[in-house]
């Protein structure tokens, strides 16, 4: 088998497009995060001395810092609410529409609208929709629910407007992947007696895996990394903690805090990428 030979140009072009994204992976993404760990054991500023102090971070994160487990919570709350309730039913919508259902282009344009909007649009909306004076669902009702002041609710109200545009995220996802099933699989197993439920769960499912892959981590990335929705409502407190808020407010906040939040953000990349390793090590040890 004769073997291409790349000229000059072409090598030159290789390394420069494997270059750019390097440098770009490094600068934006390893850079800051190796630079984060090491902060995370120092006392700094931003401006005077770095002064190492080892674990005090941590340590205040978990006895001195009430935030903290409040924001671990919410964090939580948030992935269990993405990943258990809004990725199903996305993946439920996905199976619908596959059925070829009649008006479906306009039931996936409806479904997949809240996507294009960043989720600080989402937390506007939310205002709009759930506000104690002006929003729509008191005046529809004639309630007088402060949906978003009371620490008991309002997470999981703005738990379901961050899933309004998660389910279409994920739907359109699955809906690719269904699209690139095999009919012949579907036929199989109805010849072989399987009605549409054990078609789908024994059948259709498993060769989703490559899918279902790819919608974890989204889903892990959007739970954790959660931040403008609770920012633009209420600067993401009273209640509405999350872990991506309090590094923000140590970081660049009136603190700063530089090592404290840098502190709370190992803590974020440890939790992520525990549950990505753990998924993904589970999937690859099963492959083999």
């Amino acid at each position: 088998m004769k073997t291409r030979r790349y000229s000059t140009r072409d090598k030159m072009l290789l390394a420069g497009g494997l270059g750019v994204a390097i440098v770009v992976n490094v600068g934006l993404i390893w850079g800051p995060t190796l630079a984060s760990v090491a902060l995370s054991g120092t006392d700094w500023n931003g401006i005077g001395p770095i002064r190492g102090v080892g674990g005090e971070n941590y340590g205040q994160l978990a006895t001195d810092y009430p935030p903290f487990w409040s924001a671990v919570r919410n964090n939580l709350l948030w992935l269990g609410f993405l990943g258990l309730i809004a990725t199903p039913f996305g993946l439920f919508c996905a199976v619908l529409l596959d059925r070829k259902l009649r008006f479906s282009r306009v039931y996936q344009s409806a479904l997949y609208m809240p996507v294009v909007l960043s989720l600080a649009v989402v937390g506007f909306i939310a205002q709009l929709v759930y506000s104690s004076d002006y929003g729509v669902l008191n005046s529809i009702f004639h309630l007088k629910v402060d949906w978003l002041g009371d620490r008991a609710i309002n997470i999981w109200v703005v738990m379901i407007a961050a899933g309004w545009r998660h389910v279409g995220y994920v739907m359109i996802i699955y809906l690719a992947g269904l699209k690139a099933v095999d009919p012949a699989l579907k036929e199989a197993a109805a010849i072989d007696g399987a009605n549409e439920a054990q078609a789908f769960f024994r059948v259709v499912f498993p060769t989703l895996r490559p899918v279902n892959v790819i919608v974890l981590v989204i889903t892990v990335i959007e739970a954790l990394r959660a931040f403008d929705i609770v920012y633009a409502i209420n600067k993401g407190r009273n209640g509405l903690e999350l872990l991506s808020v309090l590094v923000t407010e140590n970081i660049v906040g009136e603190a700063s805090r530089i090592g404290f939040g840098s502190a709370i953000a190992v803590i974020l990349l440890v939790i992520s990428l525990g549950f990505i390793v753990t998924y993904l090590s589970q999937l690859f040890r099963e492959e083999r």
